[in-house]
């Protein structure tokens, strides 16, 4: 089939899909304000941080995990959105993916710019972070490679390269439409981007093998990456931490937060760039659906995880699950099994209430429930450990607050400045999923049914 449909042709479909690029609305500037001022106070809360040192958090002996590191495992979660789940809808040829794909593909280098920063932050020395990578230094140290640290190191940065490319390659198509619709500077520095793309038959070749290939690379990469968060705490001897189930189960986690991290950008995206065309009830149905299949999932984790403790009764683990379970943290956890896993059945099991108003619902509870489950694994059990004479307590600071508000800003921001910049959804993509359909299908797309 020959592929310069992409580049010409279907002028409503480029239009609608391109005027975002060129026209900028009152919704567009009052999120980017919003989120700008946001991330402004965390950027204040951090200089305030080094000037009067980490002991601003409300970190003590021996909670010296909280807010941070929660944060980091949080968006390193939100992170397996897009890359895993585009990788694994293309690989299965699933053709509703086409028009959410580079939704979910940005998602993905958003949520690990801003998860990465999370140990450097955390560090009481930030500016020595390079401490971490392995390049001899004058006192001739290397890093310890049995650090979950170092691990980290490699894991996220080789999980960043290949999620920058694999949100690139399928870019280059759009960027040439773009390049061939702009004029003066705007024209050059498309046209340099788009790397000589003129849509010759050898080129569409090429750009789709390279989009396999990264397709079946990226899903691995993105498995190993928080089954290497996850041994953060599985290598630790500490009271429900040393399980061989954390990887799975943090995988698990990732992909249930990372979906609906992805209905909730869909959604905004579709009421404010005016893609109702484009975004439809039925992708909105369909990402309910593996939702809800990652609730179940998400559920028989968390009830194997604490049936284990509970039928083992080993003291110290006993304490934290009454903790959780019916302590100070009760509240905490309750609610967040209500979050993720009794109120996605009951909206998300039934197709009247699995709209996108629905979807949209259920996925902000499962955002905030993913965040609580974070923080009870690690809170806790530093809190409580093996000695009952080095218990201690923890309570946030404004800076910890502020931190955490500003990466919700700073991820907001930067969705606001890709869709300014590049098509949010992939018009070649788009036109090709056309071509390939009935032409009643094509019909009804076109009048957006």
């Amino acid at each position: 089939m020959q592929k310069s449909i992409a580049l010409g042709g279907d002028h409503d479909i480029n239009t609608d899909l391109l005027r975002p690029l060129c026209e900028t609305g009152i919704g567009w500037y009052s999120i980017a304000t919003i989120s700008g001022l946001v991330l402004l106070a965390a950027v204040g809360a951090f200089g305030y941080q080094l000037y009067r040192g980490i002991g601003v958090w409300g970190l003590n002996r021996p909670v010296m995990w909280a807010f941070d590191i929660t944060n980091f495992v949080f968006w390193i979660g939100i992170s397996h959105a897009g890359t895993l789940i585009s990788a694994i809808l293309r690989v299965t040829g699933a053709e509703w993916r086409r028009p959410v794909t580079r939704c979910a593909e940005a998602i993905t280098v958003f949520a690990l710019l801003i998860g990465a920063m999370f140990p450097i932050v955390h560090l009481g020395r930030p500016w020595l972070f390079y401490w971490v990578a392995p390049l001899p230094n004058g006192r001739g140290l290397w890093p310890n490679y049995r650090s979950p640290l170092v691990w980290d190191f490699f894991a996220i940065n080789t999980y960043l390269l290949g999620s920058i490319i694999y949100l690139y390659i399928p870019l280059i198509p759009d960027l040439a439409l773009v390049r061939d619709r702009s004029k003066g500077l705007k024209r050059k520095i498309y046209g340099m981007l788009s790397l000589g793309w003129w849509g010759t038959q050898r080129q569409w070749q090429r750009l789709e093998k390279a989009v396999q290939v990264m397709a079946v690379i990226i899903i691995p990469v993105a498995v190993s990456v928080h089954t290497i968060v996850s041994w953060d705490f599985a290598m630790e001897i500490q009271p429900m931490w040393h399980s061989t189930m954390f990887g799975p189960y943090f995988v698990a986690g990732a992909i249930f937060s990372g979906i609906a991290a992805l209905i909730l950008a869909m959604a905004v995206l579709r009421k404010v760039l005016h893609l109702e065309r484009y975004l439809k009830p039925v992708h909105f149905n369909n990402l309910g659906l593996l939702l809800l299949t990652m609730s179940l999932i998400w559920f028989y984790f968390t009830f194997a995880e604490y049936l284990t403790t509970w039928y083992g009764n080993e003291p110290a683990e006993k304490v934290i699950f009454q903790q959780k379970v019916s302590g100070p943290f009760s509240p905490m956890f309750w609610t967040m099994v209500t979050l993720c896993f009794v109120i996605p059945v009951v909206v998300l099991g039934f197709k009247r209430s699995r709209t996108i108003k629905g979807t949209v619902i259920a996925s902000a509870g499962i955002v905030v429930g993913m965040w609580l489950e974070r923080f009870l694994i690690i809170v806790p059990t530093l809190s409580h450990t093996r000695m009952p004479f080095n218990w201690g307590s923890y309570r946030p600071t404004w800076v910890e607050v502020t931190l955490l508000t500003g990466t919700f800003g700073y991820f907001v921001l930067l969705y606001c400045l890709f869709v300014k910049v590049f098509p949010i959804v992939a018009v070649w993509e788009y036109k090709e999923g056309l071509a390939t359909r009935p032409a009643e299908v094509k019909a009804a797309a076109a009048h957006g049914d």
